[in-house]
């Protein structure tokens, strides 16, 4: 499972920071392996994907999607946050697979879920978000920062000084959201619902 805790710490520094922080980066030069192909998690039965009806409001054909401003998403904040979990929910079932204890299943295994469930959420991503290195430039290549910086914007590791221009190596070019796609949201408590109980009817 060892393999499988890097990818996860990795993908949410990632989605939280915007990057690999450098414990991490050589954490991977010294552990990258390739993982042998194997069928998907014994004994999970195939489930239809969960109704997140609330999730994406169906879109007229002439209009297209509704583009939301940023001041109004930052505006519904959480209720935003909601609605894309409930988005990789229900395309991937990312929620279902964090929530599930997955101690049971050896590395191969859990790998051949999360192959598909990272081809599922990246369609997702795709399509609902547009995303923009913060710094223009190829990872391991020399890089020249100059001017003021923003530490939200990029972080300086290794020997930094504080004084500018700097010139390093770019470890990871971060990521900005340049467009968001994102439905309406609906009206009602449905806003906090991630995916909805399903009961079936005999």
């Amino acid at each position: 499972m060892k393999r499988l805790s890097l990818a996860f710490r990795c993908f949410f520094s990632l989605l939280v920071k915007g990057r690999i922080s450098e414990t991490l980066f050589a954490e991977l030069r010294t552990r990258v392996s390739t993982a042998p192909a194997s069928p998907s998690l014994r004994g999970r039965e195939e489930r239809p994907p969960l109704r997140a009806d609330w999730a994406e409001q169906a879109p007229s054909l002439s209009t297209g999607r509704t583009e939301v401003p940023p001041g109004q998403i930052a505006a519904q904040g959480t209720e935003r946050a909601v609605q894309m979990l409930a988005l990789l929910q229900r395309d991937g079932r990312l929620v279902d697979f964090f929530a599930e204890d997955i101690a049971e299943y050896d590395d191969a295994q859990v790998g051949a879920a999360v192959r598909d469930m990272h081809e599922s959420c990246r369609g997702t991503l795709n399509r609902y978000l547009t995303l923009q290195p913060v710094v223009a430039g190829e990872e391991g290549k020399p890089v020249t920062i100059e001017g003021g910086i923003d530490p939200a914007t990029i972080k300086l590791i290794g020997n930094v000084t504080g004084k500018l221009p700097v010139r390093g190596v770019l470890r990871h070019h971060g990521w900005r959201a340049a467009d968001l796609r994102l439905p309406d949201l609906p009206a009602g408590g449905g806003r906090a619902v991630i995916a909805p109980a399903e009961v079936e009817v005999a």
